[in-house]
């Protein structure tokens, strides 16, 4: 068992759930609700997100601006983001039709609560891949233990450290998953 290999997938879990949870919509607008959106672009030769192709700004709490490097590609982008089916209402508006603009409307109490159900399902996911790595990690423990690779000390100290590591990791998605139910739950 490496330390360094256990912790590295941990951290990618970590970096997997964080990036998950933070496309959920808040009521709050944010880059992050269409960063990582992909656009069929140019026609569709090729695949780009919208962090890739334009500014993302957020003039006001309600209110996402996308401004496109090229501006040939605003109907592109636009209709991305309907077909993404993220709950998005795009328009493109400005002087010549150059930026496109998303107004969020405020979030029902139905709509808070169908996503903090969904926060705690990607939660509970992120908590159940640490688990895989543990249970591989604690595996490779026991066969070297068999093999006799380990001492029985050394084996309770690997042990020992991967079960740490994993309460980290699962802390840190659970306080990640806390203050994103904070976000959502706050009017």
């Amino acid at each position: 068992m490496d330390e360094a290999s256990v912790r590295t997938r941990m951290q990618q879990v970590l970096n997997l759930v964080l990036g998950d949870i933070s496309s959920l919509r808040t009521g709050r607008a944010m880059p992050s609700l269409v960063e990582g959106i992909v656009i069929p672009a140019y026609g569709g030769t090729q695949r780009l997100k919208v962090q890739e192709l334009a500014t993302i700004t957020v003039p006001d709490t309600q209110t996402i601006m996308i401004d496109p490097w090229d501006k040939s590609i605003v109907g592109e982008i636009r209709k991305g983001i309907l077909e993404a089916n993220v709950g998005l209402n795009p328009t493109i508006s400005g002087a010549d039709g150059e930026v496109i603009r998303i107004s969020l409307p405020p979030m029902t109490t139905e709509d808070r609560e169908k996503y903090t159900k969904l926060l705690s399902g990607k939660l509970e996911n992120g908590r159940i891949m640490v688990r895989q790595v543990r249970a591989e990690a604690m595996h490779d423990i026991k066969k070297a233990y068999e093999v006799k690779e380990l001492s029985e000390d050394e084996k309770f100290e690997n042990e020992k450290k991967v079960q740490g590591f994993t309460d980290e990791f699962v802390g840190q998605i659970d306080a990640a998953g806390e203050r994103k139910k904070q976000e959502l739950l706050q009017i």
